[in-house]
This record gives C-alpha cells, structure tokens and sequence, in this order.
C-alpha cells in the first residue's frame, strides 16, 4: 500500500478508519531529522534518538506515547539500568511537551517472532493477525504495548483486550481496511508477499541447544544481503534460545534479490560468530588472539 501520504491523505484515512500507516518523511513534520537519517544511516552514524523520536511524536499532536526499548546484547540498551535511564529521559521530555509517555523496556537478546527484513516480517505479521500461525514472543510484545497503551486511556485489562481483539479477527479486518485506502491489495495473502529469489541456509555444525544469538551479527548479516532497502532481502529463524538442534540442521536462511549481495551474506555468515550451540553453557566464549575488529552495529529505531 501507499505510506507517502501527505497530510491531507492521512487526515481522509485517519477520519474513515481510525488509524493508518504512514512514513513520516513524506509529511516533512520533522524535516531537520530528515535531512539527519539521510546522513546518518548510509555512513552507520548514531541516530540522535530522543529529538528525532520526540520531534515526531508532537508533530502529530500524540497525547499518549508507549515506547518500546529492547534491552540485552545487540540492542543500543545493554542493561535494565540503561534502558530506565533513557526511560527517565523519554518520560521527562514528554511532560515538558504536554505527553503522557510510558516505556515498555523489552526483552532484546533475540529477534522478535522468526523474520528479520521487510517482507520477511510483513508475512509474518500477517499470518499472525489471519490466525494461521502462532508465533508466541511476537504476539506477547505486540498486545503488551497495546495494553499498555489501552490502560494509559482508560481501558482495564489492557493486554487481554488486545490479545481479545487478535483472536477475534478484528485487528485483520481494521488492517485490511487501512490497507485498501491506502490503494493497496486489500486481500492480499501472506504466501503473495515476496521475498527474495536468493537464498542461502547457515546449518549447524553439532548438536545441542540454542544458547545464544548475536544480533549484532544478524543485522549486519541482512544489511548485507540487501535488507531494508530491498524489501525482499532478510533472514528467517528457524531456532531461537532454548530449542533443540541436530547436526547439519538449518538455523537461519539468509534471503536475497541480488546473487552478489547474497555472496557478501554468505562471507560474513562463515566469518562471524552468529549462534551458539553446545549441550550446556561454557564459561569460555571467545578466545581473542589478536586485536579484534571495532565495529559498531547501526540500528535505525525511529
């Protein structure tokens, strides 16, 4: 569907349905932060996060704001003390702003759900809300800041009436809705979506359990492979922390449009440490021989 909408397009949609889905950029409600993205996401800089975030949130005249901070390895918030500090921040600006803002500090060792790209997680997401797939920590994150934010204005039993609302069909319909005024497919089904005609498996070279995901490393591995500007491109778990493991078992499948982005993919995927597997938790890690790569993983979190 269309998300460059201008104001008044956003307004028709907004009056008719209740909600949309729009990029901000399009609307220049924040064009100073603009011109920032731009800059800061093809040279891997550092989004100022509290302007450019906040910056959006008034200029659309929000008076109830939940944001989600995910905490752990591969995610900007290392600890539960950081995220409480940025929480502190987020809080304090939006009451200078006339904003009620809550934060949902989110647990971020692991991708939500199993798809990383745009394509990978419109499916995804759409099988969910249809009901033909259960994808538990996806759902759980989801109808925790609905609820959250359903409390914040008034409603009781904030998570069970978002869950009530998945369960019912209601939240499909109202997507569907959105999506045909927005000159979209408003029938489209997950199987039409996509994804990239590359692909490549990273398979296990032992068994045992899903101990840890580096983030880090499947972000870049996605980048590499074209994700998010081709929306085909991306990588789709089939473990995560916790599940069992034979040798020889594929892990994740990295998705490309393009054979030589793939091949890129494919290099990093054999250079980086990406998933660890064993039968139980090592002390030892990594061994560091020499003095190892500085690298800093970019996360556009707008």
């Amino acid at each position: 569907m269309d998300v460059n909408l201008d104001i008044d397009e956003m307004k028709s949609v907004v009056e008719k349905a209740n909600g949309c889905f729009v990029w901000g950029g399009a609307m220049k409600m924040a064009p100073a932060d603009d011109i920032f993205i731009q800059i800061e996401f093809p040279l891997a800089i550092d989004p100022m996060l509290l302007p450019s975030i906040m910056s959006k949130k008034k200029a659309v005249g929000a008076n109830f704001v939940v944001i989600d901070i995910p905490t752990g390895r591969g995610t900007k918030m290392k600890t539960i003390g950081d995220a409480n500090l940025l929480a502190a921040d987020f809080m304090s600006i939006g009451s200078k702003l006339g904003m009620s803002i809550q934060c949902a500090i989110t647990y971020g060792e692991q991708p939500v759900g199993h798809a990383i790209g745009p394509a990978l997680e419109a499916k995804e997401a759409l099988e969910v809300l249809a009901r033909k797939r259960n994808v538990p920590d996806l759902l759980d994150k989801a109808t925790d800041i609905a609820g959250i934010l359903f409390e914040m204005t008034g409603k009781k039993n904030g998570k069970e009436l978002a869950m009530n609302i998945i369960r019912s069909g209601k939240a499909e319909e109202k997507l569907r809705e959105i999506i045909g005024l927005q000159n979209g497919d408003s029938e489209i089904k997950p199987e039409n979506i996509e994804i990239g005609q590359y692909g490549a498996d990273f398979v296990s070279e032992k068994s045992g359990i899903v101990l840890w995901i580096d983030n880090a490393s499947l972000v870049e591995i996605a980048r590499a492979a074209g994700s998010p500007r081709d929306k085909g491109a991306g990588i789709y778990l089939y473990k995560k922390l916790g599940d069992h493991v034979a040798k020889g078992e594929r892990i994740f499948t990295v998705y490309s449009e393009k054979q030589l982005k793939l091949e890129r993919a494919r290099e990093l995927m054999d250079k980086n440490g990406v998933v660890g597997i064993d039968d139980r938790m090592e002390m030892l890690m990594f061994h560091v021989k020499e003095i190892p790569e500085r690298k800093k993983t970019f996360i556009l979190e707008r």
